[in-house]
């Protein structure tokens, strides 16, 4: 059931590194993207695609991991994601994206959840020191990068209590903590 789906599709920061991820799930994953909405149907999403260990420590490198983890850095090499997708604006295509990306990946972290994969998206990326270290032609604007891997985390949902604290957090056990608000608190009609 989808519902079942999106309920294991957390964000998921820590991975067996050894655990590969083969270029073909890869393609699969884009390939649920690239059948997803596209706003006026312009599809002017592009992607890369890496499960080579030296490409993905380039990767890695420009990446902001957990905001609210402030002691954090990101995973330790061991636990590091062994595959990535960057989404990409073709600006020859169109100079802006409303939500196209938003689908996108939510289309691929839904399929790699199917797969028995784990995954996150980050914005927070070093944009210009990545396009330069991969050599992305400037006609490309990174929009999001997503880490895939097998997890190596549990995530778990909880409701956010009556202080209205929202901040992610990790236990003694590393178990990662999301608090959601109640669905009567967001239907406002």
């Amino acid at each position: 059931m989808l519902k079942d789906l999106i309920l294991q599709n957390r964000s998921c920061r820590r991975f067996y590194q050894d655990v590969p991820i083969e270029l073909k799930t890869l393609r699969e994953l884009v390939d649920l993207a690239r059948l997803s909405a596209s706003a006026s149907n312009r599809q002017p999403l592009k992607y890369i695609l890496s499960c080579d260990t030296g490409k993905n420590a380039v990767i890695f490198a420009h990446l902001a991991w957990a905001s609210q983890l402030k002691d954090w850095p990101g995973p330790p090499e061991g636990e590091r994601p062994s595959g990535y997708i960057i989404i990409l604006l073709d600006t020859d295509l169109t100079k802006t994206v409303m939500c196209d990306q938003g689908i996108a990946a939510q289309s691929i972290l839904l399929g790699a959840r199917e797969k028995g994969l784990g995954g996150v998206m980050h914005a927070s990326v070093m944009r210009k020191e990545l396009c330069k270290a991969l050599g992305i032609p400037p006609r490309y604007e990174i929009l999001l990068v997503i880490s895939l891997g097998k997890p190596k985390e549990k995530v778990v949902i909880e409701a956010m209590g009556p202080d209205g604290d929202f901040k992610y957090w990790r236990d003694k056990d590393k178990v990662h903590h999301v608090p959601k608000r109640h669905l009567d608190d967001i239907i406002i009609g």
